[in-house]
């Protein structure tokens, strides 16, 4: 075989080497290509909104209210009172210095302020009937004097209140204007975390501004009524009413607030469940007013030691902390120290809901109620009422109580409490703290707190107070249902050995 030239070696080599680097950059681009795919399939697999906003965003609307201020601008001119320019600025009862107050017609009269309708603020609403209901906040149209409509064509309505719910945050209001198109009510109940939603609305009064993200959690306790929706959609003021929206173009909330420090978005919004508000809005749309229920108690968390001391097998339920006097509660039997397990069958997992579930009830309605008391569970029935407009109760503080005992296991000395105070409280029979040391001193037990309950065993007189605490086990915690300003609750103490 002839020897090759030196050109023709080069030649070959190149070309082997060239082969060997197509060889060695296929599997390469194999992997480049099977990542472009995955990128694009993982784009494919984004949602597109664009459809959802086609057919929801004509249902939701901008809504701008007024209100009116008074005002009191100074006279200036011939024969006006010279202190006038001191009552604008320190108020329409100043009197100069050795000037008598003058009757109606004398002179030196302050100048009666007048009213002037300036812009209050801007919210957002959505429409759930073509003849023209809408859902928005109470806290939008609270206090306005006027409320105004604009639909995403432009064209601008004046609006009535319907009614409003303070304790939800809902009102419904109405314009005249016939074929609107509202948008479709979803189940909120079939939420789940981490679901797509986005939200419509008007923050800082940019109509039809469109944001989106997911579900953060469901079920957040901020308040006694309302289970919120947590998302991470960029809700800021204006937003509030607006619709919240999943992706089949489904209304599944109301927006209604931010957790921020600074006052806007900072990725934490919540929204009212539709089915909450929708209940809300049928009351109000019949009666223009929500009725709820009531039982007449006050309630505290079941903390897990407690639930361990009291025997119960985890911390759900409500644990009553008071009792109304002569209410529903009362009235059934219901103590401080029960616990409330169930409602009309529906289960208590956290203090929260026995309130939306009592309000929800009829007034009037017989219910059955569930409780834990002294190592087991019995049901007592009940007639619920209804919830006032505005009530407070508050309970005085007892009388001084009688000479008290020595100083027991707890660090306590005890005594008597008068018959007086204890029909006063409504209470059959307590002990009154009367001097604390360690170990109660240190789990917070102060001198004029009763003592009702220790673990399951209802407290009567110091002596048998005294021969109860004798008998405890050294080595546990006790749990003692104590009384304070009107309020029971249960407090762990061990006993000095």
């Amino acid at each position: 075989m002839e020897k090759l030239s030196h050109k023709m070696r080069f030649n070959v080599l190149s070309v082997l080497t060239a082969s060997a680097l197509l060889a060695a950059a296929a599997p390469l681009a194999t992997v480049h290509a099977q990542a472009a795919e995955q990128s694009q399939a993982s784009v494919a697999g984004l949602p597109d909104f664009t459809g959802v906003v086609a057919r929801t965003e004509d249902g939701v609307v901008n809504i701008r209210t007024t209100e009116a201020v008074q005002v009191r601008s100074p006279a200036m001119g011939p024969g006006s009172d010279p202190y006038d320019m001191f009552r604008w600025f320190f108020g329409p009862d100043f009197v100069p210095p050795g000037m008598a107050p003058q009757g109606p017609r004398g002179g030196n009269q302050p100048q009666a302020p007048s009213e002037r309708t300036v812009p209050r603020g801007v919210g957002s609403g959505f429409i759930i009937s073509a003849d023209g209901y809408i859902l928005t906040n109470n806290h939008v149209v609270a206090d306005s004097n006027g409320i105004f409509v604009t639909l995403s064509d432009g064209k601008e309505y004046p609006a009535k209140i319907i009614g409003t719910d303070e304790r939800t945050d809902v009102a419904l209001i109405k314009i005249e204007a016939k074929g609107l198109k509202p948008l479709v009510i979803g189940d909120s109940n079939k939420l789940k975390k981490g679901q797509w939603v986005l939200a419509i609305g008007s923050p800082f009064g940019l109509e039809s501004t469109v944001t989106s993200g997911i579900v953060s959690a469901i079920n957040r306790d901020t308040g006694d009524y309302l289970p919120f929706i947590q998302t991470d959609v960029a809700v800021n003021p204006g937003n509030s009413g607006g619709p919240l929206i999943n992706l089949n173009g489904e209304v599944v909330g109301v927006n209604s607030q931010i957790i921020s420090r600074s006052g806007g978005f900072m990725g934490i919004s919540l929204a009212i469940p539709i089915d909450e508000a929708m209940q809300v809005v049928e009351q109000l749309k019949s009666h223009g007013k929500v009725t709820r229920g009531r039982i007449g108690v006050q309630i505290t968390p079941v903390a897990d030691d407690v639930a361990k001391a009291l025997g119960l097998p985890d911390s759900k339920g409500a644990l009553v902390s008071s009792v109304e006097e002569g209410g529903p509660a009362a009235k059934a039997g219901i103590q401080s120290g029960d616990v409330i397990l169930q409602f009309n069958g529906r289960k208590i997992d956290q203090m929260s809901d026995l309130p939306r579930i009592v309000g929800g009830t009829k007034p009037g309605e017989s219910s059955t109620i569930d409780i834990w008391r002294k190592g087991k569970q019995q049901s007592v029935k009940i007639d619920v009422a209804e919830m006032p407009s505005s009530a407070s109760a508050s309970a005085n503080a007892p009388e001084k109580a009688a000479p008290a005992t020595s100083v027991d296991a707890f660090g306590l000395k005890v005594a008597a409490v008068p018959p007086a105070d204890l029909k006063r409280l409504g209470l059959d029979s307590a002990v009154q703290i009367t001097d604390v040391a360690a170990p109660a001193s240190e789990a917070g037990l102060q001198p004029g707190d009763l003592i009702l309950r220790v673990n399951d065993k209802d407290v009567g007189t110091p002596e048998q107070y005294a021969k109860l605490v004798a008998s405890l086990d050294k080595s546990k915690a006790a749990a003692l249902l104590v009384l304070r300003s009107g309020q029971s609750q249960w407090v762990l103490v061990t006993p000095s050995k």
